[in-house]
């Protein structure tokens, strides 16, 4: 630790003040006397091209990211950083052809949870919300972790100093103007990211030894470290990656809020450009960890959170050691307020505004009370439990796992007339109970039991890849690649992918959510759903409309004024 350069306490006091002064006075430049509900949720839905492919960028370009990345490339090595970043940046291209089609249904809703509502009910919508409440509050943890890695690594400061300070710094700027500071600040926290990058990767690579590093550092890696294409990094971390990508594109919050603010027209542009940015930044900041892998690098304490603040300090002088620091609380920064944001649009909109107060009833300044007090409980949650220090890696995949079992019934619900609230719920319910004890080894997976797990497997591989060709080229597309995909993929993972618990968890939350869903709708004799309800059923809280557009049976998609006056259900 004493071979490693620091910062001394007043600068990192002043680059803290600097960062979040600026971005606090950013914040007030747009701070209205009365704040409007739908502005602190999704900024009214109006948000251009720029902001809206700057925020999405930098909200996935986060702390925890870079650090799962590099920690990807520690333990996997060459490939660990492209199978992360490679299938990150995947699961924002995702977001685009669904997107589009949640936007069409729905254009001025706040929350995914909250169309589900419209769709289905009550235990939909709660289901949707319980697991954007913990995969935020997972998200915010994450970030302040390695905030606080930072800090102590880099200053004469503490661990739980620095997930305060980071913890009040995000609050101060994000309380006032929520969803609209979230995103004016991301612009900055971009630009300023995507400099460093720029410059620090390169940096680090020559003085660590340039090319030369991968002929003298050979004897520190294995042998599967060193290939590129490693079945160890595709089954620990590409393949259950690619499993989460869906989830995290269709299930999160942060994502469907950026969804439910930027332009109706302005959607595919902003989410392939965001795509690029995340791509080639993240697979770029993984390379430290591979560097480190070949320089023979320990990481500090054995903790791998502490690997890419020990490379900067390692390897950087003092100045760009203080334009890395930046550039990693900016990182942090950037999804620690959407993470805040989407907590608090969930708490507005899909608890107070409608399972409250009710829809007419909502009254748009105690919901943006409701909004400002949710930010400091989160906070406060998320410092408390930063304090446990938990693998970011690990925390990721946990995440992304879970929301698989939401992917298909959620998917379906928004193309699928027939989807009831019954075949959701129940697919939901069925798919986590089977999903836990395959993830964390509850059960012997070796026998009968193994068997039927990766049959269930198998079948998730169709269902996820299926749902891909779905997005892009339709149903017909989708079933053949799923069958194929499952049929191909039967003779080599059955009887093998029980041998991962993290991927065939997940699959398994694919699949099973998928049977149960198609098994329990098919039966149902319920009227088909006229999705225009969902226009009538979702909308703005804020301001009355002009005048009630009523639905009818069979009309288009478009037919429906956007200006429809919202009800209730």
């Amino acid at each position: 630790m004493e071979d490693l350069n620091t910062l001394a306490g007043p600068v990192v006091v002043l680059l803290m003040l600097l960062f979040f002064g600026g971005s606090l006075y950013m914040s007030l430049r747009i701070r209205k006397r009365t704040e409007n509900a739908d502005g602190y949720m999704t900024g009214g839905g109006r948000i251009g091209f720029g902001i809206s492919a700057a925020s999405m960028t930098a909200t996935w370009i986060w702390a925890a990211s870079m650090y799962a990345s590099a920690t990807s490339g520690y333990t996997y090595g060459i490939s660990g950083p492209i199978h992360y970043g490679l299938w990150g940046a995947l699961m924002i291209l995702l977001i685009y052809p669904f997107g589009r089609r949640i936007r069409q249904v729905a254009p001025r809703a706040h929350t995914i949870a909250e169309v589900m509502f419209a769709r289905h009910g009550r235990s939909s919508q709660l289901m949707l919300a319980g697991s954007n409440v913990l995969g935020s509050l997972i998200s915010l943890t994450s970030n302040l972790i390695a905030g606080g890695a930072l800090i102590s690594m880099l200053s004469p400061f503490t661990f739980s100093q620095g997930i305060l300070a980071i913890g009040a710094g995000v609050l101060l700027y994000t309380l006032w103007s929520g969803f609209r500071a979230s995103v004016l600040t991301d612009f900055a926290q971009v630009v300023a990211m995507l400099g460093a990058v720029i410059v620090i990767i390169p940096v680090v690579f020559f003085a660590a030894g340039g090319p030369g590093l991968f002929e003298t550092g050979a004897q520190h890696v294995t042998p599967q470290q060193a290939d590129f294409f490693s079945s160890d990094a595709f089954f620990n971390q590409g393949a259950p990656y690619i499993a989460a990508v869906l989830a995290y594109a269709i299930g999160n919050q942060t994502i469907a809020q950026r969804l439910f603010a930027v332009r109706e027209d302005l959607i595919k542009k902003t989410f392939i450009t965001a795509t690029f940015g995340y791509g080639a930044t993240i697979i770029g900041i993984g390379m430290l960890g591979v560097i480190a892998l070949y320089a023979g690098i320990t990481p500090a304490g054995g903790d791998v959170n502490n690997l890419i603040p020990q490379m900067a300090a390692t390897y950087l002088s003092p100045l760009l050691l203080c334009v890395f620091f930046v550039m990693i609380i900016g990182s942090l920064s950037s999804t620690a307020d959407a993470d805040l944001t989407a907590l608090s649009s969930i708490m507005m909109a899909d608890i107070y505004g409608q399972n409250i107060a009710g829809k007419k009833k909502a009254d748009p300044r105690t919901m943006v009370l409701v909004g400002r007090i949710t930010m400091v409980v989160a906070m406060v949650a998320g410092l408390f439990f930063a304090g446990s220090q938990l693998n970011i890696l690990d925390l990721l995949v946990f995440v992304g796992a879970l929301w698989g079992a939401l992917v298909f019934p959620v998917i379906a619900s928004f193309y699928w007339n027939r989807v009831t609230n019954l075949a959701f719920s129940v697919s939901v319910v069925v798919a986590l109970a089977a999903f836990l004890p395959v993830r964390f080894e509850w059960v012997e997976l070796d026998g009968p039991i193994g068997i039927v797990s990766d049959v269930l497997s198998t079948v998730g591989i169709g269902v996820v890849l299926g749902l891909m060709a779905f997005g892009f080229f339709g149903r017909r597309a989708a079933l053949i690649v799923g069958v194929v995909a499952t049929v191909a993929s039967a003779p080599f993972a059955i009887g093998f992918l029980h041998t991962y618990p993290v991927l065939s968890g997940s699959l398994v939350a694919y699949a099973v959510s998928t049977i149960v869903c198609v098994a329990l709708t098919l039966p149902s004799r319920k009227p088909d759903f006229d999705f225009d309800l969902i226009k009538v059923r979702t909308g703005d809280f804020d301001r009355e409309a002009e005048h009630e557009t009523t639905p009818r049976s069979g009309t288009s998609l478009v037919s429906v004024s956007d200006d429809a006056e919202t009800t209730d259900r």
